[in-house]
C-alpha cells in the first residue's frame, strides 16, 4: 500500500480505473462481441475500436467527475465501482442483460425478494471488484494540475474518441444491430442510461389514468369470475400442455380448457398490464379492476405480488392484510390468498364478482422456497441462488414443484367457486410472463422482446367454467388482452370498447 502514499497524477489515476474498468467488468461484453462478429480484419477492428473507445469515454468521465467534483466525485465513482460489481455479479450469474425493462424489475422487486438473489458469490463480487478499487479512489494522493492541464486531457480523451468512431464508421450498422444486447452489458452505462428510460417511461405511463368509455351492467344474473395472474410460469412445464412430468394432476381431473397463449412482454409490471388492459398502447387507460368497480362490480383484489397498476378498489388485500385478517394463516406461500376467500365472496350483496389473485408461486431464483414441503414431489431440487452454477435437473425440479402448487392454488379456487351458492362461475389462469431456466444460458426473465426466447413468452392460460355458464371458444392461439373483454363478457358488462375477437367465450 505504499505506493497510495506517493502522489499520483489525475491522469494517471484516471487512466488505472478506466483499464481496471475494461478489464474486470467486460468479460462478458466482450465475449458477446467475439459471439456477433465474423472473422477477419473487421472484426479486429470492431473488437479493438470498442476497446479503445471504451477507455476514452471512460478516461473522459473518471477525468470530469473527479477534476469537478474533488470529494464528491470520488463518492460518485464509488458508487458506480460498486454497482459495476452487482451487475456483473447478476450477469455472470444469471445471464441478464441490464435492458430498461430489467431495471423495472430491479425497481419493483421488495427487499424479501431482493435478498433471495444473493449469496457469498455476490460478497466476494462486491468486496473484491467494489470495494477494493473503492478504497484506491479514497486512498489516492491526486495531484489534479491545472485547468489547462485538465482541459487538455478531456479533449485528448474526446478526440480519440471521436477518431475511434469515425474509423469504424462502416461498422456503425453492425453496432446498431446490436446496440439493445451491447449497451446492456456496458458498464456504467448500462444501469444508469437504463434507469433513467425505466423512469421516463414510469413517468409517461402513470400519467393521470385516461378512463374508458362508460359501461353497464347488462344482465341481473349473480356471477363470480377469479382471474388468477401467474408470476414465470411457462407453458411447457404444465403437464396440461404434454409435459412429461405430472406437474397438473388436480387440474387434470378438472374440466378445464388449456389454451395456447403468449405473452406482450417478459416482465412483471409490463406483464400484468397487458392482462389487465383492454388493448395495447403506451397509455395508462382504466385497467380492469378500476373498470369493473367503476361500473358496480364487486372488486376483491388479493396480492403475494407487486408491479401493479394503481388499482382503484375498495377491497384491495396485501399478504400482510390478509395475515392481519386471518392471524392464523401461513403468510409464507401464496395460498394466503385463498384464506377466507368464500365467505368474503359469499358475504358480496352485488350480483356480479370479479376476484383478482396476483401470485408469486414461481418468481425465481428461489423456487425451492414458494411451496410448502408436502409439493416437493420431484427430488433434488436446487437450492442455490447462483442458477448458473445449479444442477439442471436439480433446478427444473425446484421450478416444477412450484408448477405443482399452482396447480394446487388453481384447483382450489375452481372448488371454492364450486362451493358458492347460486352463482355462474369461471375462473381464468393467465401467466405475467415466462422463464428461462439455462436454455441458451439465460435464467429468469427480462430478455426484451426483439429478442426473447420462447421459454420466457410462452404461457399457461387455462380456462374453467361452471356447467350453467358460457363455454370456451375453439381458438388456435389468444393473449393477455383477451382477458380483460373476456371477463367483460362473462359479468355480463356492456361498453363500446369491447372486441369480440378478444372474448374467449362462445
Amino acid at each position: 500500500m505504499k505506493f497510495l502514499k506517493r502522489p499520483i497524477s489525475l491522469q494517471a489515476e484516471c487512466m488505472i480505473l478506466s483499464a481496471f474498468t475494461l478489464a474486470a467488468y467486460h468479460i462478458p461484453f466482450f465475449r458477446l462481441v467475439l459471439d456477433k462478429i465474423e472473422g477477419g480484419f473487421n472484426g479486429v477492428l470492431i473488437t479493438a475500436g470498442l476497446a479503445v473507445l471504451m477507455l476514452a469515454l471512460n478516461h473522459f468521465f473518471y477525468y470530469l467527475v473527479l477534476y469537478t467534483g474533488r470529494f464528491v466525485g470520488r463518492c460518485i465513482l464509488a458508487f458506480t465501482f460498486v454497482a459495476d460489481a452487482i451487475s456483473l455479479y447478476f450477469i455472470n450469474s444469471y445471464e441478464v442483460l441490464i435492458t430498461d425493462s430489467m431495471m423495472g424489475n430491479v425497481f419493483n422487486t421488495q427487499f424479501s425478494e431482493a435478498s433471495g438473489f444473493f449469496s457469498l458469490a455476490a460478497v466476494l463480487y462486491v468486496l473484491f471488484l467494489g470495494v477494493i478499487p473503492c478504497i484506491f479512489i479514497f486512498a489516492a494522493k491526486t495531484d489534479f494540475g491545472s485547468f489547462k492541464r485538465f482541459m487538455a486531457n478531456i479533449g485528448l480523451a474526446l478526440g480519440l474518441a471521436v477518431g475511434i468512431a469515425f474509423v469504424n464508421i462502416q461498422n456503425w450498422p453492425w453496432i446498431d444491430r446490436n446496440s439493445t444486447e451491447l449497451g446492456s452489458l456496458l458498464m456504467p452505462w448500462s444501469y444508469t442510461v437504463n434507469t433513467v428510460r425505466f423512469y421516463n417511461g414510469e413517468k409517461k405511463r402513470n400519467q393521470k389514468e385516461i378512463l374508458l368509455p362508460d359501461a353497464q351492467i347488462s344482465n341481473d344474473s349473480k356471477d363470480v369470475c377469479i382471474l388468477i395472474i401467474g408470476e414465470s410460469a411457462r407453458r411447457d412445464h404444465f403437464s396440461l400442455y404434454g409435459y412429461e412430468k405430472p406437474t397438473n394432476p388436480l387440474l387434470a381431473e378438472d374440466d378445464v380448457t388449456a389454451l395456447i397463449a403468449n405473452s406482450a412482454a417478459t416482465y412483471t409490471t409490463a406483464g400484468v398490464k397487458a392482462i389487465l388492459d383492454h388493448q395495447p398502447t403506451g397509455k395508462l387507460y382504466e385497467i380492469l379492476p378500476n373498470y369493473m368497480y367503476r361500473t358496480g362490480v364487486d372488486v376483491i383484489w388479493r396480492t403475494s405480488n407487486w408491479g401493479e397498476p394503481p388499482v382503484h378498489i375498495e377491497k384491495y388485500h396485501t399478504v400482510r392484510d390478509l395475515k392481519k385478517m386471518y392471524p392464523d394463516a401461513d403468510d409464507r406461500y401464496d395460498g394466503i390468498l385463498l384464506t377466507g376467500l368464500k365467505e368474503e365472496i359469499m358475504s358480496s350483496e352485488k350480483d356480479k364478482i370479479l376476484v383478482i389473485l396476483h401470485t408469486n408461486t414461481s418468481h425465481g431464483p428461489t423456487y425451492n422456497k414458494k411451496y410448502p414441503t408436502e409439493f416437493e414431489r420431484f427430488t433434488p431440487v436446487c437450492t442455490t441462488v447462483e442458477m448458473s452454477k445449479a444442477n439442471p435437473q436439480e433446478l427444473m425440479n425446484a421450478y416444477d414443484n412450484s408448477v405443482l402448487y399452482t396447480d394446487y392454488l388453481i384447483h382450489s379456487a375452481i372448488e371454492i367457486l364450486k362451493e358458492i351458492p347460486d352463482r355462474r362461475a369461471c375462473m381464468l389462469y393467465v401467466s405475467d410472463h415466462g422463464e428461462s431456466l439455462g436454455e441458451g444460458n439465460l435464467y429468469m426473465h427480462g430478455v426484451p422482446m426483439s429478442i426473447a426466447p420462447k421459454e420466457q413468452v410462452e404461457i399457461p392460460f387455462i380456462v374453467w367454467t361452471s356447467e350453467d355458464a358460457a363455454e370456451v371458444k375453439e381458438l388456435d392461439e389468444v393473449g393477455q388482452y383477451h382477458v380483460f373483454h373476456s371477463v367483460m363478457d362473462f359479468l355480463g358488462v356492456e361498453s363500446p370498447i369491447f372486441d369480440e375477437d378478444k372474448n374467449i367465450f362462445k
